[in-house]
């Protein structure tokens, strides 16, 4: 497992940071890990696994990394 910080999560999710923050506070992503006093984080497996649920909804093919 790696922790992914914001720029990351966003690249890997193709998602802005105010839409990471949004989906967050609906708990319909991942919530990130504290690493420090002012620094978060997110598992890489729950990311992936995040995108993978989404493209299932969709009816999509399996997302390759």
């Amino acid at each position: 497992m790696k922790i992914l910080r914001l720029p990351e999560v966003m690249t890997t999710t193709g998602l802005g940071r105010s839409s990471v923050y949004a989906f967050v506070a609906q708990n319909t992503f991942p919530r990130p890990i504290r690493l420090g006093e002012r620094a978060v984080g997110w598992k890489s497996d729950e990311v992936n696994t995040w995108i993978e649920q989404r493209a299932e909804l969709r009816g999509g093919a399996h997302v390759s990394r």
